[in-house]
């Protein structure tokens, strides 16, 4: 997600009491509270496709789909996190009963990319993320593209594979299930980069600049 300034050295329970209050969510990182900016639309667009295909998905088995309002418990000491989705599979079990909103055991966890937070989700974010033990899927995805990169454990080993082709459709094994690319991405018209005419716009002739 998006974060903005930070507030440093505050214990678990002062940002718990201090998030649950606020306006606006907060991850809680090594002592310190990170505010989360607002998204844009392709984040939230992307976010909600994910948890809606997963959540259609999953209908009839013990698992539950999860947004970025629900804070994952990654180092109870030291890190609270707020990821876009999130999917555990079997008995939810959670930080405090009186308020259901501190998961400790995800099954999988989706990031949904942005410029500011890539190289963090890519990196600080993910090695957090694989210090939870119930955790067998990790799935990062673009928001300017069509791209979805899903790692799965495997031993002490966490193998990626990429899918970046609008009519993929990505496998997530620790869940038995599939996203597809297109439901992904619906609804979005991705801008392409600069210089590159999208497909429905004609090739500019040289010759009709004049008539």
């Amino acid at each position: 997600m998006p974060q903005l300034a930070r507030r440093p050295h505050h214990t678990p329970e002062e940002y718990l009491a201090l998030d649950r209050r606020a306006a606006f969510k907060s991850e809680y990182v090594e002592g310190e509270i990170v505010a989360m900016a607002s998204a844009s639309r392709e984040h939230n667009l992307i976010a909600l496709n994910i948890a809606a295909s997963l959540h259609l998905q999953l209908k009839g088995r013990p698992c539950e789909t999860y947004m970025a309002d629900m804070r994952l418990g990654v180092d109870l000491a030291h890190t609270h996190a707020c990821p876009d989705v999130a999917v555990a599979c079997g008995e939810p079990e959670f930080l405090d009963d009186s308020h259901f909103d501190v998961l400790l055991n995800p099954t999988v966890v989706i990031e949904v990319l942005s410029h500011s937070t890539e190289d963090r989700d890519r990196g600080r974010t993910f090695a957090r993320h694989r210090r939870l033990g119930t955790l067998t899927g990790s799935v990062l995805v673009a928001h300017d593209r069509p791209q979805v990169e899903h790692c799965a454990r495997a031993w002490m080993r966490w193998p990626l594979v990429e899918y970046d082709t609008p009519d993929a459709v990505a496998d997530m094994p620790s869940i038995d299930r599939r996203l597809t690319l297109a439901d992904v991405c619906a609804r979005i018209a991705f801008r392409a980069p600069a210089g590159i005419p999208r497909a429905e716009d004609p090739p500019d002739d040289p010759s009709a600049r004049d008539r």
